[in-house]
């Protein structure tokens, strides 16, 4: 029982950030917890308000949506004061900063008691792309971020934000123009490219999809692609794509789209337009594919926030080493297991050994589960977890790793359709009998680690023990160093110093 309220009281005193973000489409709370790098999700709750859908007709936010925001915001006032957080951010964008009777609004707002920032549309541009950064280090291409009132385009490289620009193009403004002219969208998104020039400049690049609307289009490619994972950071599009899904929404049902993936109405309702946008960007960016980043907004305001020194650090690095620590039975740290296993794979390539830390990371987090349902638990939170830093063949590499280790056996773990090639799959079981084998040796522990070695030689696996340790070397520990032997192709043998 100790060690279950010295876990709950780690959980307790970690930093809490709300974030209140006002958009065009919805409003909505966020409540983050955990390392100041990677914090996790802990709340999050959305009202779709509609503050943009009147700004094509009359310029301002009509006064039920105004009411159903007030209402929506008096709610999360109470909900971050109750839930004890340390700071609120609260940030309203297009609808608010356009609208005609947006510092009306805002005074509103401020007299319940929060502190709103409207963000310009550049803000806007930045801080989406910042989100994206702090999700995908390496990301190098544009960000575009589609929200209700707006489209938010910035340039990304070398973990910096350059360029950016803004359209008042969000699929409600979008919906409108298309309703009274259908040429009309077309025409205005040729017009803001040739006024931002630095657009065309980098084609071949990826384009990164952020926002509810291009969300909602990602699940519709799922959807009919009929792709094995649910997960959508880091799914990726061809560039084609978009032409086949604007294909599919004339012959789809809705009713049934809703029902297959979850699209909320409101979304279903703006698909078209959000899809439009896609292909009109497609065709003047030309980008090589669309990549989907889950993170945007929000953790850019948070990643803004955040010293040099904690932005530098591994966002999936720091993300499972806390959930580890949390799930663990002896709470340490993984490194000593990862020392144990990397130097009989030193041929693996640096990212490779970066998968294999995180599962190390992860290497305890199913020791709650039934026996018989271990390697499902540890191949969920691979598969299915809020991991950022990593795509879809790195989720499935942790998973394969998790699933052996775990006791799902040497052999890929069942899906219908792996997107991970069977060379990864390999070496990822290879990793988790090797760490299969150290947790069986240590007990889960690390100081008997850190007196034994793991080495690959030519011909063999050896386990190199002290000869003081010879009672260790017991009939599980023979037989588990003799599969991950097996699965390399070697012989095996054990060496006494």
């Amino acid at each position: 029982m100790d060690f279950f309220i010295r876990k709950l009281n780690q959980q307790a005193h970690l930093h809490r950030t709300a974030i209140i973000d006002i958009g065009s489409n919805s409003v909505r709370l966020v409540v983050y917890a955990g390392p100041r790098r990677n914090p996790a999700v802990i709340f999050n709750e959305k009202v779709m308000a509609g503050l943009g859908r009147s700004l094509a007709d009359d310029g301002t936010i009509d006064p039920a949506a105004t009411e159903r925001a007030l209402d929506t915001l008096r709610r999360f006032s109470i909900l971050a004061r109750e839930m004890d957080v340390d700071e609120t951010v609260c940030v309203a964008t297009a609808a608010v900063r356009d609208a005609r009777n947006g510092a009306e609004f805002s005074r509103k707002v401020k007299a319940l008691g929060l502190d709103i920032r409207i963000l310009s549309g550049d803000d806007e541009a930045r801080i989406s792309a910042l989100g994206v950064l702090s999700a995908i280090p390496q990301a190098d291409g544009i960000v575009g971020d589609l929200g209700g009132g707006s489209l938010d385009l910035a340039r990304v490289a070398d973990c910096q934000v350059h360029e950016t620009a803004t359209f008042p193009l969000g699929v409600l403004r979008a919906a409108a123009m298309q309703r009274n002219d259908s040429g009309a969208l077309a025409r205005s998104v040729d017009a803001m490219v040739s006024a931002n020039p630095w657009l065309v400049q980098y084609p071949g690049k990826p384009f990164y999809l952020v926002g509810g609307s291009w969300r909602a289009v990602a699940r519709l490619d799922m959807h009919i692609a009929r792709y094995p994972l649910r997960v959508l950071h880091e799914y990726e599009m061809a560039a084609d794509r978009a032409n086949q899904l604007a294909d599919a929404m004339t012959t789809i049902d809705r009713d049934a789209l809703r029902s297959a993936i979850g699209i909320a109405p409101s979304r279903i309702e703006t698909l078209p337009e959000a899809i439009a946008l896609l292909q009109l960007i497609r065709d003047q960016v030309q980008p090589d594919r669309f990549v989907v980043s889950a993170y945007g907004l929000r953790e850019g305001l948070l990643y803004d926030r955040m010293a040099a020194d904690v932005r530098a650090r591994d966002p999936l690095l720091v993300a499972a080493e806390r959930f580890g620590q949390l799930q663990s039975r002896f709470g340490a740290e993984a490194q000593p297991l990862f020392d144990w296993i990397a130097p009989a794979f030193p041929d693996d390539p640096p990212e490779w050994h970066r998968l294999m830390l995180a599962a190390c990371y992860l290497s305890d987090v199913a020791w709650q589960a039934s026996p018989d349902f271990r390697a499902e638990r540890g191949l969920e939170i691979a598969l299915h977890g809020n991991w950022v830093g990593v795509d879809m063949v790195g989720r499935s590499m942790i998973g394969q790793v998790l699933y052996t280790n775990f006791g799902g056996g040497p052999r890929a773990f069942p899906m219908n359709r792996h997107v991970a090639s069977p060379e990864m799959l390999n070496r990822a079981i290879a990793w988790g009998l090797a760490m299969r084998l150290a947790q069986r040796l240590a007990g889960g522990t690390h100081d008997l680690l850190a007196r034994s070695a793991l080495q690959c030689t030519d011909d063999a696996v050896e386990l190199v023990l002290p000869t003081a340790d010879r009672s260790l070397f017991g009939e599980v520990v023979e037989r588990r160093l003799r599969r991950l032997a097996q699965c390399l192709g070697k012989d095996y043998r054990l060496r006494l110093v």
